[in-house]
């Protein structure tokens, strides 16, 4: 059972293009009570339903214009420890773990490509890591998005 409903999928599309709308702006175009509004956008920030504004951040315009994806294969009696260690590395901005021949795929931002090989080393450094591939984004095609979903959520795609 989904926990957002066709009211918060039409809400959130709203948001989407409107993130600095008010609770009374969103209310008046979506047609719905300004205390619906409130309520469902509080649920949400006490929730963890949404993620952080951070995710909107181009890296690129923070000087870091190079992405990568490394893959990487952990000692499983060191895979918590591992992910410690790669969520103290600034650059390293996402981290998901994997089924199949990789356990972990990491999301890499770098200045250059001198400052990914410093980057890479400490990956290698950690002490459980066995094994690293690693690919440079060329170019990003389609952007992380939710908006046919939430369209479909809505009832609107």
């Amino acid at each position: 059972m989904p926990e957002l409903d066709a009211t918060d999928a039409r809400l959130l599309l709203e948001l989407s293009e409107k993130p600095r709308a008010s609770g009374v702006e969103l209310a008046h175009s979506l047609g719905l009570a300004r205390n619906t509004v409130q309520s469902r956008l509080a649920k949400w920030d006490t929730g963890g339903r949404l993620g952080s504004i951070d995710r909107r951040v181009n890296p690129s315009a923070l000087g870091y214009p190079l992405l990568a994806f490394v893959t990487i294969r952990v000692d499983q009696h060191r895979l918590s420890a591992v992910t410690t260690a790669l969520a103290a590395i600034p650059e390293v901005v996402e981290v998901f773990g994997l089924s199949g021949a990789s356990d972990l795929l990491v999301r890499i931002v770098a200045v250059d490509a001198d400052d990914l090989y410093r980057i890479a080393g400490l990956i290698l450094d950690i002490s459980g890591v066995e094994r690293t591939n690693m690919a440079i984004a060329m170019r990003e095609l389609v952007t992380y998005r939710l908006t046919p979903v939430l369209e479909r959520a809505a009832g609107t795609a």
